[in-house]
């Protein structure tokens, strides 16, 4: 399976999913196993690349548990700065 995020996503049931080092991959809610509604934009997801009609298309599109890639910025403390 493939990774990406998704770029951007449609009330009309589709988006497209930056796959990093390649063009960016069309999807239909078809293709979300009934989780499209729950995706949100910049959330990480794993999916099957299929052609289709107008080039290349995700299929079995579902989200990646954990954010384990991630980084967080490290916070603050005010209480310790002079």
């Amino acid at each position: 399976m493939t990774t990406g995020i998704i770029k951007t996503k449609t009330e009309k049931g589709f988006g497209f999913i930056t796959v990093e080092g390649s063009d960016d991959v069309f999807f239909h809610h078809s293709a979300c196993n009934g989780q499209y509604e729950m995706f949100e934009i910049g959330q990480k997801v794993q999916f099957d690349i299929v052609k289709g009609d107008k080039g290349p298309k995700a299929e079995n599109v579902s989200a990646v548990s954990g954010n384990d890639d991630v980084a967080e910025a490290p916070v603050e403390d005010e209480s310790m700065a002079a």
